[in-house]
């Protein structure tokens, strides 16, 4: 699995959109439809949140806004969080041919020059989209905790909101240092930092993305890492916080979709403490796998290349529907509880039809046909989406680092042994933060050897070591 998020816009990505065969474009049909969707007056449910000031917290250039938020405190101490979906299920018909596109994509596909989206831009970043100053159906969790971090009761229903502002990460951050963050997400510091704690006190493993973006340089290229500024973690909590919510509804309830993981094998565990050896990387004994990356500082090259291997405990990730029983292997073992996906409708399917469980179970209703013959379907079908996009994130990985590496090839680099087969290591490269293979023989995981470039080809989105 690759955690990297690289931005490199000077870099051709076409053949690799050609080779996966992701689409540039709608069916006619399915763009009409969210075109017709998009012109018409916005479909309002009944009940009116405009008053409540909710704020989306993105990066700078995101058109696709899922979630807005306002936190406030309780009479009697804890939080109540007020989290507004965009109300997809509004604007796309279940048997229209624009819910027939969604379902053979899956998922938005994310690529370092641009995405191709689930729904048409029309809506993804138009009419469904929660854009500020503008009325727009939602689904409005309302997600009370105390003052320990623990749920204290969930509300979900329809309603019309109007987000007040467009916040991105950068000014969030800049805000919250200077202790002058807007009202709304005032409290997002302190509850965020609850809720981590809360959750690596669970066994919860939280990995920190970061941002690498490659800039032409002296001829060359150079690979820039900004780790993830804390009020993206903080951010990240309330959308946890709402699929733990959500999950718990649906198991209640006895139907829904879950997305479960199961935990990982122990020889994985040993072979990241040996990773950990070789990168520097301290992992006191008795210290939970949590607790090591949440000390980490991502922009660190050697950390990146930790946290890119510790990704690789996160396998075996899929949905889990269910109707009438609930599943015998309901966590999530990144998550360290059931949990669902409900808070990215623009860009997952899924949720979708797990936001629509979630309403007719708080509300004491019949869940729609269209959404509980659905669920069984939908674990292959994201698997497959997920596949898709997982293959274009590692090959825009494979792509950028070949054209990063391309005029280096000879060049001798510190790295660290993470993997060994008969015949080649998986080794990182310290700087740049570079995995790939080396060949050679007597490697050992966990120890540090040099390696030299001998294969950096963009064409072939090839990068090879060997061991000096």
């Amino acid at each position: 699995m690759v955690i990297r998020r690289v931005t490199a816009p000077r870099i051709d990505f076409s053949a690799l959109r050609r080779e996966l065969e992701l689409p540039d474009a709608f069916p006619p049909a399915a763009q009409a439809e969210a075109d017709a969707v998009a012109a018409a007056p916005a479909p309002l449910p009944a009940v009116d949140r405009t008053d409540v000031p909710f704020v989306t917290i993105d990066p700078p250039g995101s058109m696709d806004l899922d979630q807005a938020m306002c936190l406030q405190r309780r009479d009697g101490g804890g939080y109540r969080v007020h989290y507004a979906i965009a109300d997809v299920a509004s604007y796309v018909r279940p048997d229209g041919a624009l819910a027939e596109e969604t379902w053979r994509r899956g998922e938005t596909v994310y690529l370092p020059d641009g995405n191709v989206p689930l729904h048409p831009r029309a809506l993804s970043e138009g009419a469904a989209s929660l854009l500020p100053d503008q009325v727009r159906a939602a689904v409005v969790w309302t997600v009370d905790v105390d003052a320990d971090g623990e749920p204290a009761g969930t509300r979900v229903q329809r309603a019309a909101v109007r987000s007040r502002a467009k916040l991105n990460y950068a000014g969030v951050q800049a805000d919250a240092d200077r202790h002058a963050l807007a009202e709304p997400i005032a409290l997002l510091p302190e509850l965020g930092a609850l809720l981590v704690e809360r959750g690596l006190a669970r066994g919860a493993v939280n990995l920190p993305i970061p941002e690498q973006e490659v800039e032409p340089a002296d001829g060359g290229w150079r690979l820039i890492l900004r780790a993830p500024y804390p009020v993206e973690n903080f951010n990240a909590q309330i959308s946890l916080l709402t699929g733990m919510a959500a999950a718990r509804l649906m198991l209640d309830g006895k139907v829904g979709l879950l997305r479960t993981m199961p935990p990982p094998a122990p020889a994985a565990l040993a072979n990241l403490r040996a990773a950990a050896a070789a990168l520097g990387v301290a992992w006191p004994g008795g210290m939970s796998v949590g607790r090591v990356i949440a000390a980490l500082d991502p922009a660190d090259p050697r950390a990146a290349a930790f946290l890119d291997h510790a990704a690789e405990l996160m396998r075996g990730a899929g949905y889990t529907a269910f109707d009438g029983t609930a599943p015998q292997q309901p966590e999530q073992s990144a998550v360290a509880a059931p949990y669902a996906h409900v808070t990215a409708p623009l860009r997952r399917l899924a949720d979708r039809y797990a936001t629509e469980v979630c309403l007719a179970l708080t509300a004491g209703t019949p869940v729609p046909d269209w959404a509980r013959v659905a669920l069984p379907k939908l674990p292959d079908v994201m698997a497959a989406g997920g596949h898709r996009a997982g293959a274009a994130s590692r090959a825009a990985v494979d792509l950028t680092e070949a054209v990063l590496l391309q005029d280096r090839v000879g060049e001798e680099f510190a790295a660290a042994v993470l993997d060994v087969d008969d015949t080649h290591a998986v080794v990182a490269i310290d700087d740049p933060a570079v995995r790939a293979r080396c060949a050679g023989s007597g490697f050992a995981a966990g120890t540090r050897i040099s390696a030299r470039l001998t294969v950096a080809d963009p064409g072939q989105r090839r990068v090879l070591f060997e061991k000096v």
